[in-house]
């Protein structure tokens, strides 16, 4: 397969991620997370879709350099998969923080989330230093939201 397709595939694979994320988001902001009690540090709504956007193709991008190893190397299948069941996570946490409303669940699914990335991350490292480096804009970005998501759990007991 051509490197550019392999390219494009990942890309569009991490933001199908925030798409599916999205549209959990979109309507609880209106109705429902504008109403929490929110910390003072908690970023304003509009920022979120242009970091996601960036930090989905950054992730593009790493996931990319992995496939490019080739799958037929078992440390490369291995980190790649994994990759794709974090990408599970992700989506996830949108569904049941925003979808679901549930602030707890929310608070337990990206801590999983973030244990995945430091394991992907290692992972990756291994295999190719730039593809770790990539994502941690998005390691910083995701325990910036676990801190967050504590805060309004805390906040909205």
């Amino acid at each position: 397969m051509k490197n550019w397709l392999k390219l494009t595939i990942s890309i569009i694979l991490c933001q199908l991620a925030g798409i599916v994320g999205s549209f959990f988001t979109v309507s609880a902001i209106k109705d429902w997370y504008t109403f929490l009690q929110k910390p003072t540090f908690s970023p304003p709504n509009w920022i979120f879709g242009p970091v996601w956007v960036t930090l989905y193709t950054l992730m593009g991008i790493s996931l990319f350099l992995i496939w490019k190893k080739g799958l037929n190397k078992k440390a490369v299948k291995n980190a790649f998969n994994l990759f794709l069941i974090h990408l599970i996570f992700n989506a996830a946490w949108s569904v049941i923080f925003f979808g679901m409303r549930n602030i707890l669940g929310g608070f337990i699914e990206i801590i999983f989330m973030l244990i995945l990335i430091i394991i992907i991350i290692k992972k990756f490292y291994k295999i190719e230093k730039l593809t770790a480096y990539l994502l941690i804009p998005y390691l910083i970005w995701v325990s910036f939201a676990t801190f967050l998501n504590f805060n309004i759990l805390i906040l909205n007991l």
